[in-house]
């Protein structure tokens, strides 16, 4: 049985450096506004991106209470910006964040961790409890943020959360498998350092060739996944499969059995069996 302390490793991700007043942040409401977004987001996840987010699209959704807010570096240009929509989900109103994009070069800056803050600044204002997103479990740098940085609580696993037709041919590779989380807009908390994972307890995902890990009945089990999975779509898909098939197990089954996700420390996806549930 894979133990942590077998896969004891540094944390691959530091804490945001507090840039966040080296920037200014404003909504961004003009046709010219909109073209930049569009520009960033090609910039962002490249020029095979299909899911891009059109200009009158981004107009409308303001319209219909979107809340799309921008980082302006000292120089004027966009560096960053967060867009969402406003609907009813389960019979309550709830804002579904669809995009948060950083410059490449200005990530781990405070940018995108004080563009989620404002988020939920604006939609708390707009009597909304609650805002939603995805993101790929097998990305532990937006792991990291979500969970260790915002404090967000995962609901729900979806395989092929975008169909067959993936977000990007990057995507292509592993699929477009992601973890649908929630963050309350009433509590507001400073983020914790993460602690390291227990050392003893089992690790029940792998990204190596062979057997996979057992999924065993334990009270706290570790999720592990690789400290960059897009350097591995690329130089090694194989690997990168292996990684989400054996992840998307671990996840498909824990959750389903009622565990819950309680953090992210040092690349491992924490994942707990709440008192008085099962064994």
């Amino acid at each position: 049985m894979q133990t942590a302390n077998r896969h004891d490793r540094k944390a691959t991700y530091t804490y945001a450096m507090d840039e966040s007043d080296l920037y200014r942040y404003r909504e961004l409401t003009s046709h010219e506004d909109h073209e930049r977004c569009v520009a960033l987001q090609r910039v962002t996840w490249g020029d095979d991106f299909r899911e891009l987010v059109p200009p009158a699209f981004l107009l409308v959704a303001q319209k219909l209470g979107g809340v799309l807010l921008g980082a302006f570096d000292p120089g004027g240009d966009l560096v960053g910006f967060v867009f969402g929509l406003t609907g009813l989900r389960d019979g309550e109103p709830t804002h579904w964040s669809h995009m948060l994009a950083v410059r490449n070069d200005l990530r781990d800056h405070g940018i995108g961790r004080h563009l989620k803050e404002l988020q939920r600044t604006r939609v708390a204002a707009l009597g909304i409890r609650r805002i939603q997103w995805t993101f790929d479990p097998l990305v532990a740098r937006n792991a990291h943020l979500n969970l260790n940085g915002l404090g967000v609580r995962v609901l729900q696993y979806v395989e092929g959360m975008y169909g067959e037709s993936p977000v990007s041919i990057m995507d292509s590779v592993i699929g477009s498998d992601r973890l649908i989380v929630e963050w309350p807009t009433g509590e507001v908390g400073a983020p914790k350092a993460p602690a390291a994972p227990p050392s003893v307890a089992p690790v029940v995902s792998s990204g190596g060739i062979g057997a996979l890990p057992d999924l065993v009945d334990a009270p706290v089990v570790l999720v592990e996944v690789p400290p960059d999975i897009q350097a591995l779509k690329r130089e090694a898909p194989k690997t990168a499969a292996a990684w989400r098939e054996s992840t998307r197990r671990a996840f498909t089954h824990y959750l389903a059995l009622g565990y819950e996700v309680a953090g992210f420390p040092r690349g491992f996806y924490l994942l707990q069996r709440p008192e008085g549930l099962g064994a």
